[in-house]
C-alpha cells in the first residue's frame, strides 16, 4: 500500500518542530574517545569533527563506570562465554546464571528480598504499572515524574488518577484520599527529577501513604523509580533512600546511568518479583540483557560497593558543589539540590539554543530542553556533572559561559 499521504502528513509534523526550535533528531555521533590526561578528563570525537574533541556535559554516566576496567574486563568475558545475545526470554529459552547472580546482588545491595531485571528502567515501570494495576486500583502521581511512569499510567488504565503539584505533599494528600473506595492506591514519583536535579521528600511521602494503608483492601504502596539517583546520592551510592532514610515498597532503577552498563531492575519482596515474572509484559515477553551486560552490571555493583565506589563518590560530590557555586558566582539561575544534574534555567528556547551552539563551539557538549520535555517556560540546559570530569573541565566550563554572558 503507497504511504505518499502518510509521509507528507509526517514531514508537515516533524517540520513544525523544526520551526519550534525543539528538534531532538539531530543526534551527535560519537566515534572516538581521547583518554584523560594530566588536568584533563576524557573526551570525545564527533563524526563530521575531525580530530577536535568535546568535553562531554551531557551524559548520565556519573560514576564514569562504563570504562572503568573492571566492568569492560566483565563483559569482555561474558561475551566470551556465553555469546553476543540472550536468545530469547527468559521463560522460552531459560535464563543464565549470570543473571540471577546478579539480581541477588542488587536485592542485597538494596536490602531487599529480590529483584527481577528488565530490558531497560523504562520497560521495568512500565512492565511493573502494568502487572500491579487493576480496573479498581487508583494511582498518584508527581506532575515531573518521568515519561515511563506518565505512559505507565496511561496504559494500566486505573481506575482513579490524580496527579499532584511538584512536591506538593498536601495536595498528595488530596490526592489519596480521593482514592478511597477502590481496592488501592499506587502512589508513584521519581527519586530525583531528572531534568530538575531536584529529589523527592521519600520521607514525607512514605508516612502519607503509611497512614493511607489500612483504608484500602490491597493497602497503599509507594513506588520510586530512583533510576538517576541510585549510583549518584547518598555516601554509598544507595540513592534517594539513604538520602532521605525512607524506604519504597517497589524501587525501580537502572542499570543504564551511574552504573554504566545497559538495563533495568525493580527490587521489592519475594512476592512482588514472583508477580512480575508472570504478569509484567515487558519481562515476560522482551528479551533481557545479554549475558555480557549482566556480568558488567555485577561487577559495576561490586565497584559501587567499595572503598572505590564510595571515592568515586565524593570526587562527584565535589566537580559538582564547584560547578553549582560557579553558576551562583556568575549569575546564572539553577535550582538547588545535591544532585549531579545541574539545570541551567533559561527560560527561552531560541536563548537555550544560542548557548548550546556557543558551548559546543567552546568544545562543551551540553543539551538544551524545551516543551514538551520541560513545562513551557523553563527550557534550561541540564549539565549533568561525573566523576570523570576533573576540576579543570569544571572550570573551563564555567569560562565558556562567562564568554557568553560577556558575547551577549
Amino acid at each position: 500500500m503507497p504511504t505518499g499521504r502518510l509521509d507528507d502528513a509526517l514531514r508537515r509534523r516533524v517540520a513544525d518542530v523544526d520551526r519550534r526550535g525543539t528538534a531532538k533528531r539531530h543526534e551527535p555521533a560519537v566515534i572516538g574517545l581521547v583518554p584523560a590526561t594530566g588536568d584533563r578528563g576524557p573526551r570525545y570525537l564527533l563524526d563530521g569533527e575531525g580530530d577536535r574533541a568535546f568535553l562531554r556535559m551531557n551524559s548520565n554516566g556519573y560514576l564514569g563506570l562504563a570504562r572503568h576496567p573492571r566492568v569492560v574486563a566483565a563483559e569482555e568475558a561474558g561475551a566470551a562465554r556465553y555469546g553476543t545475545g540472550p536468545g530469547a526470554v527468559r521463560f522460552i529459552s531459560g535464563t543464565y546464571g549470570v543473571h540471577r547472580d546478579l539480581e541477588a546482588r542488587l536485592a542485597a545491595f538494596h536490602g531487599r528480598e529480590a529483584a527481577v531485571v528488565f530490558s531497560s528502567a523504562y520497560a521495568a515501570v512500565l512492565g511493573t504499572f502494568a502487572a500491579l494495576v487493576t480496573p479498581t486500583t487508583a494511582v498518584v502521581s508527581d506532575e515531573l515524574n518521568h515519561s515511563c511512569i506518565i505512559n505507565g499510567i496511561r496504559l494500566a488504565q486505573p481506575s482513579v488518577k490524580h496527579v499532584y503539584r511538584h512536591l506538593a505533599l498536601g495536595d498528595l494528600a488530596e490526592g489519596l484520599a480521593a482514592a478511597e473506595g477502590g481496592d488501592g492506591v499506587l502512589v508513584a514519583t521519581d527519586g530525583v527529577f531528572s531534568m530538575r536535579g531536584d529529589h523527592a521528600p521519600l520521607a514525607e511521602i512514605a508516612a502519607l501513604v503509611d497512614a493511607a494503608d489500612d483504608r484500602f483492601a490491597d493497602g497503599a504502596v509507594l513506588l520510586v523509580d530512583d533510576s538517576h539517583g541510585v549510583g549518584a546520592l547518598g555516601p554509598t551510592g544507595r540513592g534517594t533512600e539513604e538520602l532521605t532514610g525512607a524506604r519504597a515498597d517497589v524501587l525501580v532503577a537502572t542499570l543504564g546511568k551511574a552504573l554504566g552498563v545497559n538495563g533495568g531492575y525493580v527490587a521489592g519482596s519475594a512476592a512482588l518479583a514472583d508477580h512480575l515474572r508472570e504478569a509484567a509484559p515487558t519481562y515476560v515477553y522482551s528479551n533481557p540483557i545479554t549475558p555480557a551486560e549482566a556480568a558488567a552490571a555485577l561487577a559495576a555493583v561490586d565497584v559501587l560497593d567499595s572503598d572505590d565506589g564510595r571515592a568515586l563518590l565524593a570526587h562527584l560530590r565535589d566537580v559538582t558543589g564547584r560547578f553549582r557555586a560557579g553558576l551562583a558566582q556568575l549569575g546564572f539561575e539553577t535550582l538547588p539540590g545535591e544532585h549531579p544534574v545541574v539545570p541551567l534555567v533559561v527560560r527561552d528556547t531560541a536563548r537555550t539554543n544560542a548557548l548550546v551552539a556557543h558551548l559546543r563551539r567552546h568544545g562543551v557538549l551540553a543539551t538544551g530542553l524545551a516543551y514538551p520535555v520541560v513545562p513551557r517556560g523553563d527550557d534550561e540546559i541540564r549539565f549533568q556533572l561525573s566523576a570523570d570530569h576533573t576540576t579543570a573541565d569544571v572550570d573551563e566550563v564555567l569560562a565558556a559561559l562567562a564568554a557568553f554572558q560577556t558575547d551577549t
